[in-house]
């Protein structure tokens, strides 16, 4: 068995002098980074490295996934890779860990996927994605009005007076959610392209202040990323309780269309 797997980070047009642009990158577990043209033409090219078999076998894969610090590794060590790359070309960035037995078995989903990569990368060209999560902060809102000072209210009564009035910030806070939400929407109408939906970060990625209630991600034409980012911003203006998280640009993770491959292409499953 080889010792070396093919890791791939994204599919990505070639550009002059790319190669040469590339030379000193490293990337997962540090390896170089390198271009893998298709069998035919070398309009496109995957970006690559040689990675160690150990730790991207199927079985090994599993339990490094459960490895929080290799995890970070690998996955900033992806990113960067991606974002370099970006700077210079159009790429359709893969998921974390794609990987396969060999380059010809890279190749292979290369030169099967070349009418869809090609036609991807078009509509992706002259574009980069921004993020956008909404959180709300009932906490950070205005309270209700205390009773009046006399008020003949005995403890249960009051109890429950609080509890109304608790109810009601928050109620009044997801409103306003709701509003910022629908208004980041006609932002995204009028200066971006398309939209992803994600799933709201809970848990160890809700490493935020506040409840994430909105997850998505915009692409925009880089004519119009200032005019977007300007627009989401002032979309939480005069609305308590409510934070807009915007982040970006980024190289296009959410709108690209990863490989078509077969049973025996890779090595292992894909986070």
């Amino acid at each position: 068995m080889n010792d070396l797997v093919t890791y791939v980070y994204a599919v990505a047009r070639n550009a002059d002098r790319l190669e040469e642009f590339i030379t000193a990158l490293n990337g997962v577990a540090d390896t170089p980074v390198r271009l893998v043209p298709g069998s035919h033409d070398n309009t496109l090219v995957l970006v690559a490295s040689h990675v160690p078999a150990q730790d991207f076998q199927e079985d090994a894969l599993k339990q490094r996934l459960e490895d929080l610090d290799w995890l970070e590794s690998v996955a900033r060590a992806h990113h960067a890779v991606i974002e370099t790359v970006a700077a210079r070309t159009t790429v359709l960035p893969l998921r974390l860990a794609t990987v396969y037995l060999d380059d010809t078995r890279a190749r292979d989903v290369l030169d099967g996927g070349q009418a869809v990569f090609t036609d991807r990368l078009a509509r992706l060209a002259e574009h980069v994605e921004w993020g956008v999560k909404i959180y709300v902060e009932p906490s950070a809102a205005s309270a209700a009005p205390e009773p009046r000072r006399g008020a003949d209210l005995s403890p249960g009564r009051a109890y429950l007076r609080n509890r109304r009035q608790q109810q009601s910030v928050r109620d009044s806070v997801y409103q306003a959610a709701q509003r910022a939400a629908d208004a980041v929407e006609d932002v995204g109408r009028r200066y971006a392209t398309d939209r992803a939906r994600h799933r709201v970060q809970q848990g160890l990625l809700a490493d935020a202040a506040g409840e994430n209630v909105v997850n998505d991600a915009y692409l925009v034409p880089l004519a119009q990323c200032e005019e977007f980012r300007a627009g989401v911003e002032r979309a939480a203006d005069g609305l308590q309780g409510v934070r807009i998280e915007v982040t970006g640009p980024w190289a296009p993770y959410s709108f690209a269309m990863p490989p078509t491959e077969t049973d025996d292409a890779s090595t292992g499953p894909r986070p």
